[in-house]
């Protein structure tokens, strides 16, 4: 069995194993990290060979810290690194390079629209009758989308949402609200088989899949990093939020995860504060007195249009794991227009939690 993870912010980790009788054996361990004493590496085959093949990923992770030379230095590699590429491993996870993956890049439509665009490409990839997706988003008006859970007379102010001309609409995906416009919004979808995240816990599946834009980013100048659980950061502010929904395949298959993000490209702070209701404790939850200083924009970092921006983040994924251009299926744009106009126009689920 062969396991791979990207530990987030350092390097590839690989795991070969065998799994005999419910037991890890011939248990090797290699990627391109540093490691000092090189009698590490030993004692971390060791350390896990014998386990039990039930072992969770923190239980392995005390076996590999356990066995660790005094004074070991580890660089581009953690102990929770390895015992997330043992789950893998034993979980038969897929990798990025597995899959013929597709870009879908259309132009603007409605809010309700690409909720159900959301819905309706993960399920298809869900059923194994579309390849993994990479949809960037064109926002065909302004808007507010919150999360699955939140409460609609919490998070939006309907009088500067109407003043605003701002459509509020409810996404499947939990997490918070989103103010979004088209010339000052990036946002993208990633449409994955269940199995490209297997072996990773809920939290460690965020950063497994922001890890591509972290990339991207760096190759513009931006030294960003994943910040749980949903954040993507740089050293003056946040610039992104990123929400999920795990969807199960038919006959209870594995399925499909859908992973979204919103980057601020160029924000307008004020209108952002006078459609949505910020509170206090949201403010201290993030570290911050001013919801303005909350989303750093992306115009001011990189200097470059939004277009450019679009382009380099497309280029950066293409490079990394192949990308080719599809669209979006007339079934499929049938399917998602229904759903648009009776579930995500529908006051009954955009105010389903008040």
């Amino acid at each position: 069995m062969h396991g791979e993870y990207k530990v987030p912010g350092g390097k590839l980790v690989v795991v070969d194993l065998e799994n005999q009788d419910g037991v890890l054996r011939d248990v090797r361990v290699a990627g391109d990290f540093f490691l000092e004493p090189d009698e590490a590496i030993t004692a971390i085959n060791q350390a896990l060979e014998g386990a039990s093949a039930d072992t969770d990923a923190a239980g392995l992770a005390a076996r590999v810290e356990a066995s660790l030379p005094e004074g070991t230095v580890m660089y581009g590699i953690t102990a929770e690194g390895v015992a997330v590429a043992v789950r893998r491993a034993l979980a038969q996870a897929t990798d990025w390079t597995d899959y013929d993956w597709q870009l879908i890049h259309e132009p603007p439509q409605t809010p309700a629209l690409h909720m159900a665009l959301d819905e309706v490409l993960t399920a298809e990839v869900a059923a194994g009758r579309r390849p993994p997706t990479l949809r960037v988003w064109e926002w065909g008006a302004p808007a507010v989308i919150i999360g699955s859970f939140q409460s609609l007379r919490n998070e939006v102010d309907p009088e500067g949402a109407a003043r605003h001309d701002v459509t509020v609409v409810r996404r499947i995906s939990g997490g918070g609200a989103m103010f979004v416009e088209a010339g000052n919004t990036i946002t993208y979808s990633l449409s994955v088989p269940a199995s490209l995240v297997s072996g990773l816990s809920f939290a460690d599946s965020y950063a497994y899949l922001d890890d591509w834009v972290l990339a991207a980013l760096g190759d513009m100048g931006i030294k960003a990093w994943y910040q749980p659980l949903n954040d993507i950061a740089t050293e003056v502010g946040k610039i992104a939020g990123a929400a999920q929904k795990r969807m199960v395949g038919p006959g209870g298959t594995s399925g499909a995860v859908l992973h979204h993000v919103t980057m601020s490209y160029d924000i307008d702070a004020d209108k952002m504060l006078d459609v949505l209701r910020i509170g206090k404790e949201k403010m201290s939850d993030k570290g911050t007195k001013s919801a303005k200083k909350r989303v750093d924009p992306l115009r001011r970092q990189t200097g470059l249009p939004r277009e450019a921006v679009i382009d380099r983040m497309i280029t950066s994924f293409r490079n990394r794991y192949g990308l080719t251009v599809g669209q979006v299926t007339p079934e499929e744009m049938a399917r998602a227009e229904e759903l648009a106009a009776t579930k995500y126009s529908s006051q009954e689920w955009t105010a389903r939690v008040p």
